[in-house]
């Protein structure tokens, strides 16, 4: 057991020398995210964000959904530009995995902060006490083929370590086209259909994770196959939201 930690610690010593780590928002070497870049990044402050859809400022008037996203309340940690866009790439894309506890950390930081705030039920946009379990907008079966892994469920399972909630990976999209080709109407339709849950979530109150939310489509969908399969209430929590 020592000389295998002994040569990972080797293994990931020759690869820092070799391919230093650099932050993904500004490529300068030490970090990931430097203390720069992480004290510039675009918080949403989730007493003024709209409770239905986490559009920043839409809290009494949102332009985005006007209220009718059929999720009990969806919270957004960042606005979508800067680094929070190269977070995604890089994780998905760029295979660069240690991001997945970092965006599990904001997820969670924003959750707390919205506890504070009320849904359009009155009770707390989150509450882990009122949570049965956390499941995600999984990646289509082309993509998981192409990345050799689903990018959120490592945020999944890195936020449930964090937080103690139970993984309920419980989403199959089989099928969809690349959603960031399309638009709004195109891509609600693209999805329409595309994903199902599996298992038993009868009377389930879930938390649904997502790293981007721009319409709304993906989180749409993916609840409308919770609420199908009997989930009692689906609470969402994005990474970034574009406004």
């Amino acid at each position: 057991m020592r000389i295998g930690r002994v040569a990972a610690e080797l293994g990931e010593g020759l690869a820092e020398v070799l391919w230093p780590t650099r932050c993904v928002g500004c490529d300068q070497p030490g970090e990931l995210i430097c203390s720069e870049c992480r004290a510039a990044l675009p918080w949403i402050e989730q007493r003024l964000a709209c409770p239905s859809c986490g559009a920043p400022f839409g809290y009494l008037t949102c332009t985005e959904c006007g209220g009718l996203w059929p999720t009990r309340a969806a919270i957004a940690a960042l606005g979508f530009h800067g680094t929070p866009a190269r977070m995604v790439t890089c994780l998905k894309d760029g295979h660069e995995l240690r991001l997945a506890p970092v965006i599990a950390a904001a997820l969670l930081t924003a959750l707390e902060e919205a506890s504070a705030w009320p849904a359009r039920d009155g009770l707390p946009r989150f509450s882990p006490a009122a949570t049965d379990g956390v499941c995600f907008v999984p990646a289509t079966s082309a993509a998981y083929a192409r990345r050799g892994f689903d990018h959120m469920e490592l945020v999944a399972r890195e936020l449930c370590a964090a937080s103690g909630l139970p993984l309920a990976d419980v989403l199959v999209r089989p099928r969809a086209r690349d959603q960031r080709v399309l638009g709004r109407e195109e891509r609600a339709a693209n999805l329409e259909g595309t994903m199902y849950a599996r298992g038993d979530v009868a009377g389930a109150r879930l938390l649904l994770l997502d790293d981007v939310t721009t319409t709304g489509a993906s989180v749409a969908e993916a609840t409308r196959a919770l609420l199908a399969r009997g989930a009692a209430s689906v609470t969402a929590c994005v990474l970034a939201r574009v406004w």
